[in-house]
């Protein structure tokens, strides 16, 4: 892979391939094109902004609210020079799960794109946070160069993920982590300064930044970043933009087959069609196979960086269900095995050794715990069986139970509730809820649904009701939450 040799540090990534080949396109976006050398310009200005004019010191943090934007990724590489850290809002959360982040970890400013501009001033005005336009940050301030703190210790990405007790937490990644991810992904990929590499997940989470975004300009190739999804814009970009790479997730890609565009659309510019989730529908995978794009699969987590386990192009058409084998630099192992399933447990330099402000991510041997179960067959690939730690995940979006039970266990009418996952066409797995009704109480799906959607994200909104009598649970009242998955559960 052609990539500079000095490429050891995460802040001088874009210095560095400016150096390379300035002219080089480094990002692609709403019908403009920005050179490495002014990619890496606009970080150190952004950078002297940050330190001189917003008082931003290392171990600080900045929040980010909005869709994807070039602006994300150059405040992401000025922070790191300075040696603090970027917040990504999940910007389809509710305002109340943005004020329980914000805080947690207190950022001490918030920076937002155009469509997320009222949102951002609300959400400043409840914490008395200055708020930013993120256009504002490439205008020409008097700012000096920012000294230089970032070290590969440095904190420098935060993103929250669902913890298992449901009350998210954010994984700490390090400057050293996201580079350690950038080379393994950037390898494992085999990218090199000729791809073009088209973003259209969001990257408030680690799948849209750091699977595709980070490892594209740490081998200098061309992003080109969409806002957001949708297939019309996709189909666009495959025809006219003739990207070589791209990330889906099993919703996106759904979106993408059953569209009237698929069938003859010209996806001859594509290498390969990377997909970022465990478990991928054979019936998906197949039908982009049949259009002689091979789906290669990423498997990760949050706190993995995540690239992890990776089923490249050369296995991806006979492997249809694995997530492939160990990434370079990934020690995988499989905890308590039995009859050739245990739970999937990761070391390696992407991997996060704690949440914020400082909660061990891993065990004392430096294991990260997935609470993922896992087979290994004889080749050496993984497959993964089944999840320990209960998460469903709709969308590409990981959802704890607990996250739905807690809000929905305050309606006065709720004597007790359990989420769990039901098998979805459309997002993989769809939200249900179990409902115990206190005495007297009826049954109505339009109140409680209604007292969720003003406190959830509207991608952890139940789409199935169940009203039961009792909860199943063990002798000693443990929820039997699999029991659950089996009863019939309403349209």
């Amino acid at each position: 892979m052609a990539v500079p040799s000095d490429l050891s540090e995460f802040a001088g990534v874009p210095a560095a391939q400016a150096r390379r080949a300035p002219g080089a396109v480094a990002l692609e976006f709403d019908g403009a094109a920005l050179g490495y050398a002014e990619f890496a310009r606009a970080c150190e200005h952004v950078a002297g902004v940050l330190w001189t004019h917003w008082g931003v010191r290392p171990g600080d943090r900045v929040a980010w609210l909005g869709a994807n934007h070039p602006g994300q990724l150059v405040l992401l590489f000025a922070l790191a020079r300075i040696g603090a850290a970027l917040l990504p809002l999940n910007f389809r959360l509710a305002p109340a799960e943005w004020d329980a982040q914000v805080a947690d970890c207190r950022p001490t400013r918030l920076v937002h794109d155009d469509a997320w501009a009222d949102a951002a001033l609300q959400l400043g005005a409840r914490h008395t946070l200055p708020v930013h336009r993120a256009q504002a940050l490439g205008e020409q301030i008097d700012a000096p160069p920012a000294p230089v703190h970032g070290t590969d210790a440095s904190a420098v990405l935060l993103v929250y993920t669902s913890g298992t007790t449901g009350r998210p937490k954010a994984a700490v990644h390090t400057q050293g982590n996201l580079l350690a991810n950038m080379r393994i992904a950037a390898q494992v990929q085999r990218m090199t300064p000729g791809d073009r590499v088209a973003t259209m997940l969001p990257m408030f989470h680690v799948g849209g930044l750091c699977i595709q975004t980070l490892p594209a300009l740490y081998a200098g190739a061309t992003v080109i970043l969409h806002p957001r999804f949708s297939p019309d814009s996709a189909f666009v970009c495959f025809e006219r933009d003739r990207p070589t790479l791209t990330l889906q997730v099993p919703a996106t890609m759904k979106a993408l087959v059953d569209h009237p565009r698929w069938p003859g659309a010209d996806l001859s510019s594509l290498r390969a069609m990377w997909a970022g989730s465990s478990l991928l529908p054979a019936s998906l995978v197949r039908a982009v196979h049949a259009r002689g794009v091979p789906v290669c699969n990423v498997y990760g987590a949050t706190e993995t960086g995540p690239f992890s386990i990776a089923l490249g192009p050369e296995a991806a058409m006979d492997h249809v269900g694995s997530c492939g084998w160990p990434a370079p630099e990934v020690d995988v192992r499989l905890k308590d095995a039995k009859d050739g399933v245990g739970e999937l447990l990761l070391r390696a330099p992407n991997v996060v050794s704690r949440y914020w402000p400082d909660i061990a991510a891993c065990d004392a041997d430096g294991w990260f715990h997935t609470g993922d179960l896992a087979s290994l067959a004889s080749d050496g690939s993984y497959t993964i069986v089944g999840r320990a730690k209960e998460l469903i995940i709709s969308g590409g979006e990981n959802i704890h139970p607990a996250e739905i039970e807690s809000v929905l266990g305050e309606h006065p009418a709720v004597l007790e509730c359990a989420a769990f996952g039901v098998p979805d066409d459309a997002w993989g797995e769809a939200v249900a809820v179990a409902v115990v009704l206190r005495e007297g109480q009826a049954a109505d799906q339009d109140a409680l649904a209604a007292f969720l959607a003003g406190r959830l994200a509207r991608y952890k909104l139940p789409r199935r009701w169940l009203w039961v009598e009792a909860l199943p649970k063990t002798a000693l009242g443990k929820l039997q939450r699999g029991a659950l998955a089996a009863l019939r559960t309403s349209p």
